[in-house]
């Protein structure tokens, strides 16, 4: 019989108590990610269209790639933005944490 119980396999881990990190861990991570593929790329025509060829008077050729370091540049934004967010998130979870 005891051999029996021995290949009975364990319960699975209860993870409910982790349901609002989790879920708050989606959806920052969501939001992000929905940033990244929209800020520069909406960046990177509104500036070539509107600040360089409009405003400026840049040929095509010139507002191509000015509009492209400003599509960079709004990645990198959003990175920094993204590794803060995490960054602050984290630290306050551990604080919590050490407070219970």
């Amino acid at each position: 019989m005891e051999r029996y119980a021995k290949d009975i396999p364990a319960p699975a881990p209860d993870f409910r108590g982790n349901d609002g990190s989790l879920v708050a861990a989606l959806k920052t991570l969501l939001f992000f990610t929905v940033l990244m593929v929209t800020l520069p790329i909406g960046l990177y025509f509104a500036s070539k269209a509107y600040v360089f060829e409009a405003s400026m008077g840049m040929s095509n050729k010139d507002s191509y790639f000015y509009a492209a370091i400003v599509a960079v540049v709004a990645v990198h934004v959003v990175l920094a933005l993204f590794v803060y967010v995490a960054w602050n998130e984290g630290s306050r979870q551990y604080r919590e944490g050490k407070q219970d």
